[in-house]
């Protein structure tokens, strides 16, 4: 068997989530097909020496640690290291920056610019979010009148309209292959999450981010939120290590995913052996 570093934050308190279960219980599967070796993502480096594949999991935000981060990646690209995520992605991987660009580009997303002027750009709004480049989780996300954000005139953030949308979907993906989607019905509680049966015009929308990513291997999720008038718009395209919900699914869907992530990983492992 080959040995496989698993990166996570056991302790990290995400709201709504337990990080822990849902890494016991894909450990759990793993080690009946690797040496599985569990390490903290700021431990990445040095364990990187003794483990053939990488598994870049729940690690919470980076942005805590995030010269230690640069570094690694840095460190991967240069010894070839054979992550999941690939770090070649271009959204959450990189910071915000990809909603400007995606909105410049005129994909459906949440209109985003980047300083005040910019919000003439899209309709007044009673209220406006503020979010950080590098933001997660909702760390250092504000709320805003226009009159509060005329005053505060923030600075290296990112400016969207506060937008009523009924609810909020989640599309999960693994190495650019539809796994299963979970949507929130009630939108004041973002991780209160059931299954979701897409549409082909769900999977159109969500696909468009997929391929624009255009990301090597790894497990892509897709947020997006369902607009009065039925469309959709992207929230944001996390790509380094989203959260599963696993514990969500019911019992087939769970193995079926669990099967496509070994199956992945093993072709991984093959390349070592090839």
């Amino acid at each position: 068997m080959h040995t496989l570093l698993y990166l996570t934050d056991l302790y990290y308190q995400a709201k709504g989530r337990k990080y822990y279960e849902e890494d016991l219980f894909i450990t759990s599967q793993l080690k009946e097909h690797f040496n599985v070796l569990i390490g903290h993502p700021q431990q990445a480096i040095a364990l990187s020496e003794h483990t053939d594949l990488i598994v870049f999991r729940n690690t919470g935000p980076v942005s805590a640690y995030q010269e230690y981060f640069d570094r690694f990646m840095g460190i991967a690209q240069e010894k070839n290291l054979r992550t999941f995520n690939s770090f070649d992605g271009k959204a959450d991987m990189r910071g915000k920056q990809y909603l400007l660009d995606l909105y410049e580009l005129s994909y459906p997303v949440i209109p985003t610019v980047e300083h005040f002027g910019g919000i003439s750009k899209f309709p007044v709004s009673d209220q406006y979010v503020v979010k950080l480049r590098n933001g997660a989780d909702s760390i250092g996300m504000e709320i805003l009148t226009h009159k509060e954000l005329f005053l505060n005139n923030p600075q290296d953030k990112l400016i969207q309209p506060f937008i009523d949308f009924q609810y909020e979907i989640s599309f999960y993906y693994l190495n650019n292959s539809f796994q299963y989607a979970l949507h929130a019905p009630i939108k004041e509680k973002r991780w209160e999450l059931v299954e979701y049966e897409s549409t082909k015009e769900d999977l159109s929308f969500a696909e468009q981010f997929i391929q624009w990513n255009n990301m090597k291997r790894g497990i892509m999720r897709v947020d997006a939120c369902r607009q009065k008038d039925g469309s959709l718009l992207l929230v944001e395209l996390e790509d380094l290590n989203p959260f599963l919900s696993l514990g969500l699914l019911n019992a087939t869907k769970r193995k079926l995913f669990m099967e496509e992530f070994i199956s992945a990983l093993k072709k991984m492992e093959a390349e070592i052996e090839g």
